[in-house]
């Protein structure tokens, strides 16, 4: 039987293969990530410092400077203690150091938050301080812890201003102390609250950065696994796809089949019942070995097994004249069917190859016994070493092949030739069919085995 070109239909231009399934395929994308808000300026975020709980560096230098608060306290009250014992201001001085130490003992309760409770403290601190150097100069350098707490506490504005007027109570109370001019009292303290503002504002940027940097490589976390979320279901879904697909075609190419062909029978039995009893027996009786036959597919196919000609052994080749006879034998004279294999195989076919040109030989010869009206058809397997070529053909009315015909809405007939193309695609492979009324049909498949593994 000669091939037609003419009629020749590349499977690869169906673009209705598979339309119904993918309706369902339709996966949202990415959810957008979350904006990121824009970084905090230490220069115009009232409060920029980072909760010591949560940061090291600052709950270290908050222990360092309530350590070194304390310490010079201690000094300065021995000192004036030393320097002055018996004066009529001592106690008020001893006082105003107590109530000092309490006031501060009380910050770390109010919290770092710049609240209006938490700023009203630290005006009562100062105000005490600057009552405390007015009567004893030499509490001055309890100034430097006040800088910080400043700095943490108020808007950098009214941190910087309050840092000035410390500085000049400082140097005010270092000259009063002084018993010449000395321009170190006077240079000295600016440049020690300079740098004691420098470094701070230093430690509460990287301080920003740090939690800039962690609050981006969360954001990363969470997109890379709302991403894999997303993936995971796309995968789910096209998976769930896979299987919709394969187990229609399944069966389609086997107990779709089968009714079918039972329908046929019982029918023919039916008619011809009353005027020829012999040939209606043997219709049903045809019939009957075609539902065993449906039978031991459904349970393999209900167990995922192999199909029942190749499970039987001798491969591919022996299923095809397995079908062949079978097929000729139900259509009792109506259709013959033969099977010629050509060539040899350098190794085994993966059995998916196997499985698929089976699957394909069974549907395409139930299309010829449901439509073709022929009266012969051949199955050709061909090995050509890098390739499998399975042919069917027949001598039927044949039809014009539209490419890329979209199936009607509603029909339940015609799964046929898209699973077809399907299971070919699926292993890298083309079909094409050559047709024309009144000439018969060539249905071809080629499959290439370079690229294929066996996963058995």
């Amino acid at each position: 039987m000669e091939r037609r070109t003419g009629g020749r239909e590349d499977a690869g231009r169906d673009a209705g293969a598979e339309g119904d399934e993918k309706t369902d395929a339709r996966t949202t994308g990415p959810a957008p990530a979350p904006a990121t808000s824009p970084a905090p300026d230490p220069a115009s975020d009232p409060d920029p410092d980072p909760s010591p709980g949560l940061d090291p560096d600052a709950r270290w230098l908050a222990l360092l400077m309530h350590a070194a608060f304390f310490l010079l306290l201690s000094a300065s009250l021995t000192r004036f203690l030393m320097r002055h014992p018996g004066e009529a201001r001592t106690p008020w001085i001893i006082a105003l150091s107590i109530t000092l130490s309490v006031l501060y003992l009380l910050g770390p309760v109010l919290g770092s938050r710049p609240t209006p409770r938490r700023v009203a403290w630290l005006g009562v601190l100062v105000a005490v301080w600057t009552v405390l150097v007015v009567l004893a100069p030499s509490f001055a350098w309890c100034a430097v812890p006040l800088f910080y707490t400043g700095l943490r506490i108020l808007p950098p504005r009214a941190a910087l201003a309050l840092v000035a007027l410390l500085t000049v109570f400082v140097v005010a109370a270092q000259l009063r102390l002084a018993t010449e001019f000395d321009p170190n009292l006077v240079l000295a303290p600016p440049a020690v609250a300079a740098v004691a503002t420098a470094v701070f504002v230093h430690m509460q940027r990287q301080a920003v950065r740090q939690r800039e940097l962690a609050a981006r490589q969360r954001e990363l976390i969470d997109d890379l696994l709302r991403t894999r979320r997303e993936l995971a279901a796309t995968e789910r879904r096209e998976g769930t796809l896979a299987e919709r697909q394969r187990l229609s075609m399944e069966i389609h190419d086997t107990l779709a089949q089968g009714l079918s062909s039972q329908q046929m029978l019982l029918q023919a039995a039916d008619r011809t019942w009353d005027a020829d009893r012999d040939a209606a027996r043997r219709h049903v009786r045809t019939a009957t070995g075609i539902a065993e036959r449906n039978l031991a597919e459904a349970r393999r196919f209900v167990h995922d097994l192999a199909p029942a000609d190749l499970a039987e052994g001798g491969g591919l080749e022996a299923a095809l004249h397995a079908l062949a006879a079978r097929e000729s034998a139900q259509a009792q004279g109506a259709l013959t069917v033969r099977c010629h294999v050509e060539g040899t195989p350098h190794a085994p076919l993966p059995d998916r190859v196997q499985s698929a040109l089976l699957r394909i030989a069974q549907g395409a010869l139930a299309n010829v016994r449901e439509h073709a009206d022929a009266t012969a058809a051949g199955l050709t397997l061909t090995h050509l070493g890098d390739r499998v070529v399975l042919d069917i053909g027949d001598n039927g009315r044949g039809f014009t092949p539209e490419p890329g015909a979209p199936r009607a809405t509603g029909a339940v007939r015609g799964h046929g030739l898209p699973a077809m193309r399907a299971r070919v695609r699926q292993l890298g492979g083309t079909l094409t069919i050559e047709s024309a009324p009144g000439e018969g049909t060539v249905l071809s498949a080629e499959v290439p085995l370079t690229t294929l593994e066996d996963p058995t």
